[in-house]
């Protein structure tokens, strides 16, 4: 993340993450030249996907990352764990089979491949990463490991 919010709009925060492996690009959502912006058309559309949208909380027990992954099967995405405690969260979205009579008017839907890859705190309990899919929502819950309270002694104080 960066540590500047997006004046071209879009949902930059203006906070830091340090767990984010997101490299902010500054020229993105630039108006660009409409000569270029049709020569890099498909590329966009393609990028729309691959810049796949993630919300990551964190709760007393968990860390929780939401993808919203609209039409594709669970079959078509893989979550794993790399070793280093990275979480990654790929997959792809096949292009609409295009019949000889078809005419297009408008293609907007994305399609290709994504990948999100976040490094996971410490805490983490990598081992017990759970992951499920629901009307196009992709959760990856990662539970955390209990933070043990430091035991304190009282001393009594002769004299």
């Amino acid at each position: 993340m960066s540590l500047i919010p997006s004046i071209f709009g879009g949902r930059r925060s203006n906070v830091f993450d340090p767990f984010s492996l997101d490299v902010w690009d500054p020229f993105e959502g630039f108006p660009f030249s409409s000569s270029l912006a049709n020569a890099a058309s498909s590329a966009r559309e393609t990028s729309a996907f691959a810049n796949t949208r993630i919300d990551w909380k964190e709760t007393p027990e968990a860390h929780v990352l939401k993808a919203d992954l609209p039409g594709i099967k669970k079959e078509e995405v893989k979550v794993e764990i790399e070793e280093g405690g990275v979480l990654q969260i790929s997959g792809e979205r096949s292009k609409e089979q295009e019949e000889k009579n078809d005419k297009w008017h408008r293609i907007e839907r994305s399609s290709g491949k994504f990948m999100r890859r976040f490094r996971l705190p410490e805490n983490a309990k990598v081992e017990e990463v759970k992951a499920n899919m629901e009307n196009g929502v992709l959760t990856v819950t990662v539970p955390k490991m209990e933070v043990k309270k430091p035991e304190i002694k009282a001393i009594d104080i002769s004299g």
